[in-house]
């Protein structure tokens, strides 16, 4: 429920980022891209069915974020500014 919100948090917080500066919310995407995937590294060395269980919510937060700010950069680049 945590890592939800959290993640919830971030892709409003990228999608801002992207549609106001497209270049400059790279590297803070790149950023969170590290942390959730040093996550997941750490979640899979749980022991025994518990390992997909912990991982997975870190791999799925990953490509939600992304996805956001890809969301993001691209709505910015539609409009005529």
């Amino acid at each position: 429920m945590i890592v939800f919100l959290i993640a919830l948090l971030t892709c409003v917080i990228l999608f801002v980022a992207t549609f106001l500066a497209p270049q400059l919310s790279r590297k803070p995407q790149y950023r969170i891209d590290k942390l959730l995937a040093k996550a997941a590294g750490k979640a899979s060395h749980a022991p025994g069915p518990l390992r997909k269980l912990i991982a997975q919510p870190f791999g799925k937060s990953e490509k939600v974020t992304n996805k956001s700010a890809r969301a993001g950069r691209k709505t910015r680049f539609k409009l005529p500014f």
